[in-house]
């Protein structure tokens, strides 16, 4: 047998005694709690993008991966605020746990010889998949949160296939390990672990003999504090309130502009996105009959309606609600002709890049909080909220709650 490399092939080179079967399982519990509600939570996420009407989709080419088994919802108001802020926090959360997962079973990421036999380099391609796609989801997912977008790809490819992946790992590891999880927790209960303070910790059953630098109490609760910490600085970015300054870990958690009526977050300002002059603006309204165009005056002359709903992005931030005001998507169905349109189509001066348009579906059209919004808190909107007009629906993504209007499109 040819002899092992040095460095962390090498025998004796990963000295903890705590690593082992043991802090191993409790991570791995955690983790079998965790990553199914980031998974549903983030395929809810994309259904709330629509993927099934046409140009949705256009970033993914996802196919048999992403069946869309319903329409997405116009209600509750605060659904996408819940769960994509649970989402990102819950991810943000579970990094320290990953982390410390890592650290529990590297030593076996360097066994020597690397491949024995063909089950081995089996299970090493497996192991190999599930460590790669797990780094890979959570990193893309906190740099997006960032806005810092400097690896190749794009975020929403990158992000997507490596959680197909990642959780279609976890579960075929799952299926492999839970005996022996369950066997590792009971030779050592957790109650009894927690209460055993570092001088009598003693090693796994194969693990180094070196003494124990921290106990394994201790380093679960290393790792529940930079979990705890990550909550506490994650979550106020979704849910607001006096907490919001404390939400450190979001470019938005702590945003404080002022108290004025158009002081909330945004992702895009009307100068980032090149808006100019708009004082010949005309919404155009396209139907089967042709094509209408109202003035802003025009537009306010119509009944106006008013609806209190959050903005919820997906990297994980939300303003709260605000009280927007504007005409119902459904009667400007009506106008154009087509009451029953099964989407409706946004353009915005913003441009014609993939975030710039989209098509909202039928149900959303129709649902009585859905607006064009005009004025936002009882003040015309600012041009970073879209002047002259936005869209505004329950229970949708930021991103196509579209801003600076200038066409929509109602299709049958």
């Amino acid at each position: 047998m040819i002899a092992a490399p040095p460095g962390p092939f090498r025998p004796g080179f990963w000295r903890s005694p705590i690593r082992g079967r043991w802090l191993t399982s409790v991570l791995g519990v955690v983790l079998l709690v965790g990553v199914p509600i980031l998974f549903v939570t983030g395929y809810l996420s994309y259904l709330a993008y629509n993927p099934w009407l046409e140009g949705n989709d256009t970033r993914h080419g996802s196919g048999v991966l992403t069946p869309v088994p319903f329409g997405w919802p116009a209600a509750p108001a605060w659904g996408y605020r819940f769960t994509q802020g649970l989402h990102v926090t819950l991810g943000a959360a579970l990094v320290p746990v990953v982390l410390a997962k890592l650290w529990s079973v590297i030593p076996k990421l360097f066994v020597w010889p690397p491949v024995a036999s063909p089950a081995q380099a089996i299970e090493r391609a497996s192991v190999f998949l599930l460590v790669s796609s797990g780094v890979l989801t959570f990193a893309t997912g906190l740099l997006n949160i960032q806005y810092w977008y400097r690896f190749p790809g794009s975020f929403y490819v990158l992000h997507f296939y490596a959680a197909w992946v990642f959780v279609t790992s976890v579960a075929a590891h799952a299926v492999l390990k839970v005996p022996q999880m369950r066997a590792a927790l009971r030779e050592r209960p957790l109650r009894a672990e927690l209460a055993t303070d570092l001088a009598h910790t003693e090693p796994e059953d194969d693990a180094p003999t070196a003494t124990p630098t921290i106990s394994r109490r201790g380093a679960l609760g290393l790792v529940a504090t930079g979990s705890v910490t990550a909550l506490v600085m994650m979550a106020p970015q979704s849910i607001g309130g006096p907490l919001r300054p404390i939400g450190l870990l979001s470019p938005r958690g702590g945003y404080s502009p002022g108290d004025g009526p158009n002081d909330f977050a945004v992702n895009t300002t009307a100068a980032e996105a090149g808006i100019g002059d708009v004082l010949g603006w005309r919404l155009e309204l396209v139907g089967p009959d042709g094509t209408l165009a109202f003035t802003r005056a025009e537009l306010l002359a119509l009944p106006q309606y008013a609806a209190d709903l959050p903005i919820a992005c997906v990297e994980g931030w939300s303003t709260g609600n605000q009280r927007w005001e504007g005409v119902r998507l459904r009667d400007l169905a009506v106008r154009a002709g087509l009451p029953d349109a099964r989407s409706l189509f946004v353009q915005s001066l913003q441009g014609a890049g993939e975030f710039r348009q989209g098509r909202l579906a039928g149900n959303q059209v129709r649902h009585p909080d859905s607006l064009l919004t005009l004025r936002v808190n009882g003040a015309d909107l600012s041009s970073d909220h879209g002047f002259p007009a936005r869209i505004l629906v329950p229970n949708n993504p930021g991103v196509r709650n579209t801003k600076w209007v200038a066409r929509l499109t109602f299709e049958s």
